[in-house]
């Protein structure tokens, strides 16, 4: 086939045709935004304290059989020790003061054994109350948030082998259903482990939803529209529905009844089906041209231009290059040591993303607030980088923001706690450079990649996002034993980041490489002498492959 931007240059470059492909393609952006963080309301643990039976106590000793503790410089009742109930019982019923004739210290303590109360103030109930996710099973809510993404990982290993095989359109609407279908079930979860494998299947069917969404967008809109779409639309979006799902959570307290809720919100997208195309590149490859030129020539007609006689011509067939794999990669000092930076640079990113999103719960003041207030910081941040990449060099704008993102979370530890707004103004600071560096790493790691490996790094690249997300859960766990822990190991992972990314290649004002041999070499200790290799162009050039290569593993 002839170059498609070529064959269907007469529709223009906007139009109602391209305007409402878009639109409609970016509030499917929306759904993954509040389906993506519910985990920080239901997964959020509650003021809670031994749950003290039904038996014969006096007020002043029902009241004394929690032990109070030294937590984060304050002292508060425990939420996971009591006093021996049997030995609180003798002495209630001997008459005996608490503090005045029994010193407390002295006591021997037991677990809950009776289970745990939890106070309503905030949720009516989520998994933690549910099934007493907390103390020795604390662990449990982490780990449930670790199967989202490792449900992102195997779903983006897949979901590009599907949409290249069944066809783009398909594939958003069936990981539509099946995300709809995974949420409503894990509303009915009887089990932590139900619930946690449900969940697999939502992040699975979610990220697919993203790739599959973003693809089609990438090949459907004109080149203008295309680059809003990859570096905005589709991020803009996303924050809306992140924006969202703590408004829909405030009014919904209970927690299967908001997943619900959230399920039933696809349905709004069943219509999309009529409105929608399927992509003419896919259809091409597959053969099906009567089929694209069905669709280009209704886009003719609602954009108002008059299609040519024939809108695809047939040329000399291509001879496919050589195919490139990961293997090739190690082949190359140069090569090893730009994906190793690339890996490190990446995996930060997502630790410090993921975890200060998921944090929102454990800071000072309202949850539902907070959260709102992490999804807002994206907005200008995801504005302000595409502008920014137009101009300023890629390298050290990435190094800026990683440094400002780790910077400030290293500064909240000397925060006074009687300063709980500044520590909470400097976390949204945190955020703010994680968005930007987060929105900035997928172009420039594509810059830096020659067009025949640049599916392949960006792959192991994102392989390595999951891995970062996966592990952010834990990181904020960490909290629960120091609460500058995790700010400290978030912080100065990013700081050494920044200083890696230095080593890198500027890719600013430089024509994409398309071969090895047109790569440019790291800087530093794996610099050398650069090695002549002749190796047979794999791809175009065209800044449009930038944003397929950052949509293929989004």
């Amino acid at each position: 086939m002839g170059d498609y931007d070529d064959d269907t240059a007469f529709l223009g470059q906007t139009g109602p045709y391209f305007w409402t492909t878009f639109f409609l393609l970016n509030t499917v952006f929306v759904s993954t935004g509040f389906n993506g963080f519910y985990i920080v309301f239901i997964g959020a643990s509650p003021e809670h304290r031994c749950l003290i039976p039904d038996v014969n106590l006096t007020a002043a000793w029902r009241e004394a059989i929690i032990p109070v503790t030294l937590a984060d410089g304050h002292q508060a009742h425990s939420q996971c020790r009591r006093y021996k109930l049997d030995v609180i019982r003798n002495l209630s019923e001997q008459g005996l003061a608490p503090g005045r004739d029994v010193n407390l210290t002295g006591l021997e303590q037991e677990g809950c054994l009776d289970g745990w109360s939890y106070s309503k103030d905030i949720y009516q109930a989520n998994i933690v109350t549910e099934w007493d996710l907390v103390c020795d099973d604390q662990w449990k809510v982490p780990f449930a948030s670790s199967t989202l993404f490792v449900g992102y990982l195997l779903g983006s290993l897949i979901s590009g082998q599907l949409s290249d095989r069944f066809g783009r359109k398909k594939i958003v609407f069936i990981s539509l259903a099946a995300q709809c279908i995974s949420i409503i079930l894990q509303s009915f979860s009887q089990s932590w482990r139900m619930f946690c494998i449900t969940f697999l299947f939502v992040g699975a069917s979610q990220i697919s939803l993203y790739i599959s969404a973003f693809v089609l967008g990438t090949e459907m809109l004109t080149k203008t529209l295309r680059v809003v779409f990859t570096t905005l639309g589709a991020f803009l979006f996303y924050c809306i529905g992140y924006m969202m799902l703590p408004w829909i959570a405030y009014g919904i307290r209970e927690w299967r009844t908001l997943l619900a809720v959230l399920s039933a919100t696809t349905v709004v997208y069943i219509p999309l089906w009529w409105f929608i195309p399927e992509s003419p590149r896919w259809l091409i490859t597959q053969g099906r041209m009567a089929e694209a030129e069905a669709i280009v020539r209704d886009a003719a007609r609602r954009n108002g231009v008059e299609p040519p006689l024939v809108i695809f011509r047939r040329s000399e067939s291509l001879h496919p290059g050589k195919t490139y794999t990961m293997l090739d990669v190690l082949r190359s000092k140069n090569l090893r040591c730009i994906t190793l930076m690339c890996l490190v640079l990446w995996m930060a990113t997502n630790v410090g993303y993921f975890g200060l999103s998921l944090n929102t719960s454990n800071l000072s003041g309202n949850p539902f607030m907070n959260c709102f207030l992490s999804a807002t910081t994206e907005v200008p941040a995801y504005v302000l980088s595409t502008w920014l990449l137009k101009k300023c060099a890629r390298r050290a704008l990435l190094s800026t923001f990683l440094f400002i993102g780790g910077g400030v979370l290293l500064l909240i530890q000397f925060i006074p706690a009687h300063l709980e707004y500044v520590a909470l103004a400097l976390e949204m600071a945190g955020k703010f450079g994680f968005t930007m560096a987060f929105s900035i790493v997928y172009i420039y790691t594509a810059e830096i990649y020659p067009t025949v490996l640049r599916n392949v790094g960006m792959g192991m690249c994102s392989s390595a996002a999951r891995i970062g997300s996966i592990t952010a859960p834990y990181v904020i766990y960490l909290g629960t034993y120091d609460k500058v822990l995790p700010y400290i190991l978030m912080g100065s992972l990013t700081i050494a980041s920044s200083v890696v990314n230095f080593f890198l290649p500027e890719t600013l004002n430089r024509d994409l490489p398309e071969t090895l041999d047109q790569m440019q070499e790291c800087q530093g200790l794996c610099s050398g002498p650069k090695k002549k290799k002749c190796v047979e162009n794999g791809g175009s050039g065209h800044p449009a492959k930038q944003h397929e290569a950052k949509c293929d593993t989004a």
